[in-house]
């Protein structure tokens, strides 16, 4: 568990729109339109960045800003597919957590 940042994932959650993010991509397929071919599916991919600018209703950079925080505390993986970036939960993440608050809160 040395790899995780508690500090920095609590940082991450206290955002309403970042928690909406985590919780749209739980099932992504319910919540975002479907990935182009060529980045197959939202299990193996993720979510592009343009979908959740558009479904958060701010600008690109906004929602880049708050993918690039969920990404450094971990919670986030983020994969470029040509010019684009897709982003999908770190489910390893959640478990370490989940067992840190277990045991040590």
């Amino acid at each position: 568990m040395n790899s995780m940042k508690p500090v920095e994932i609590f940082k991450a959650l206290g955002s309403e729109t970042r928690l909406q993010i985590l919780d749209w991509l739980k099932e992504p397929e319910k919540h975002f339109t479907p990935q182009p071919a060529e980045v197959s599916d939202f299990q193996k991919s993720g979510v592009c960045v343009t979908q959740f600018h558009k479904k958060l209703d701010v600008t690109q950079s906004t929602a880049s800003q708050h993918l690039s925080i969920l990404n450094r505390a971990g919670l986030v993986t983020a994969k470029r597919h040509g010019k684009w970036t897709y982003y999908k939960r770190n489910e390893e993440t959640f478990q370490q957590l989940k067992e840190m608050i277990g045991k040590d809160i």
